[in-house]
């Protein structure tokens, strides 16, 4: 297999863990948070490592990036967040090279996601790569591989039907509570965080229940105002957190805390109450459910809601994976072209030296010799030679390594190369 590596001495990996083998709780001890990811590119940067990004979202943590050995960023992933080594290896996968470079094309564009065709992800890998920009952790190759990724994404949700209909965590939330609770209308609702899928929950809600006794409540108050100003609620402070879980028969929890905010011991309840998680990690603790009457729904349960509109999704998989095909082919002919264009160069060089001191021969043997027309005979030759080298390492079924190698060795190049 090719190395897609712009050195010689690593290679590109991806490695991480989703939803696919890791539950929430796992997901949850591997997420890193901003300050997190932070620390873990400025610890790449004081070890060397040449490029790489990573990415932690709810239902997934990944690097990409290059090393000598997949445990230099395993090391980094488990040396930056609550997970162990022995952790990652039950639940991880890693892939090198061209699987690396596919498994990042299936993330981005929303094949590889929990709801297929959740196009999230794109923009927190954009996100990803321009922290990593700013770290100088960004060779020619992952900006390039990255805006391939973003192309294929874009092209997929424009060209394709793979995104349309209304499917998201947020919205399966919605369709779980008017599916499971009766008499909707009179229910009060909690909703504990206005994150982004505390927002998107919100706003569901709000359109489709038609439901007016829906309270937020946030940590950091002006946040909530905010949402609630647009959608017509009633905001409390997080110290009325206990009194108002009491009052509710739905509560729905979505903060971004690193730790459980809800847990049996503020639970003083006197009526049913229904719970759902839609955090990572999970801000609910378990022993919730030690609490008769309480029902604990987590975001994975939700995740896995199939229905129509998903099922609708399927049919255009084979479009976008054609689409990821098309922009693959085009970032590998780029890439064989940056692996060989120094050997071509060099090959040049070292012909044209050739050719200068046999002119340079030529003219001192012979009296009436045209050096402008050797010259110009020279070139072109020269040219040709060349140009059959480089077809030839651009061929699909070339192995460039190998050519690049045998190329060097024959012409005595390779210092000139490296």
């Amino acid at each position: 297999m090719e190395n897609f590596n712009m050195s010689r001495n690593t290679t590109f990996y991806a490695l991480g863990l989703s939803y696919k083998k890791a539950d929430a709780t796992i997901r949850g001890k591997f997420s890193l948070d901003a300050k997190a990811q932070s620390i873990l590119l400025t610890q790449a940067e004081a070890e060397g490592i040449e490029s790489l990004i990573v990415t932690s979202t709810c239902n997934r943590t990944e690097i990409y990036g290059f090393a000598n050995h997949p445990y230099e960023l395993i090391k980094l992933l488990c040396e930056n967040s609550q997970g162990s080594v022995q952790e990652f290896q039950e639940v991880a996968y890693i892939y090198k090279n061209q699987e690396a470079i596919n498994h990042m094309f299936r993330v981005g564009t929303g094949l590889d996601s929990q709801i297929l065709g959740d196009f999230e992800i794109i923009s927190q890998i954009k996100n990803a790569f321009n922290q990593s920009k700013s770290y100088g952790l960004v060779n020619s190759f992952m900006e390039r591989l990255v805006n391939s990724v973003i192309q294929a994404s874009k092209k997929i949700k424009t060209d394709t039907e793979i995104s349309s209909g209304a499917t998201s965590v947020s919205f399966a939330s919605v369709q779980y509570i008017i599916k499971n609770v009766e008499d909707i209308a009179n229910k009060n609702i909690l909703l504990f965080g206005t994150g982004k899928i505390g927002r998107n929950t919100c706003e569901n809600l709000v359109k489709h229940t038609k439901h007016e006794q829906i309270t937020l409540i946030n940590r950091t108050k002006d946040k909530a105002e905010k949402l609630a100003e647009k959608l017509d609620l009633v905001v409390k402070n997080y110290s009325d957190l206990q009194l108002e879980i009491q009052k509710a028969d739905i509560l729905v929890v979505a903060t971004g805390a690193q730790n459980p905010t809800i847990d049996k011991a503020i639970l003083n309840l006197k009526k049913p109450l229904l719970i759902l998680d839609l955090s990572i990690p999970k801000n609910v603790n378990e022993n919730v459910n030690e609490i008769e009457g309480v029902t604990l729904i987590h975001m994975d349960h939700l995740s896995q809601m199939t229905d129509e509109t998903l099922e609708n999704r399927k049919k255009h998989i084979p479009a976008a994976e054609a689409i990821i095909e098309e922009i693959k082919d085009e970032f590998r002919t780029w890439t064989k072209g940056r692996k060989f264009a120094p050997t071509i160069n060099a090959l040049k060089a070292k012909l044209n030296d050739i050719k200068n001191s046999e002119l340079d021969f030529q003219s001192k043997k012979i009296a009436d010799f045209n050096e402008e027309q050797a010259e110009i005979i020279s070139n072109r030759i020269i040219q040709k030679i060349t140009t059959h080298f480089a077809n030839h390492l651009k061929d699909e079924n070339t192995m460039v390594d190998e050519s690049i190698e045998w190329i060097e060795k024959v012409f005595k190049i390779e210092a000139m190369v490296k």
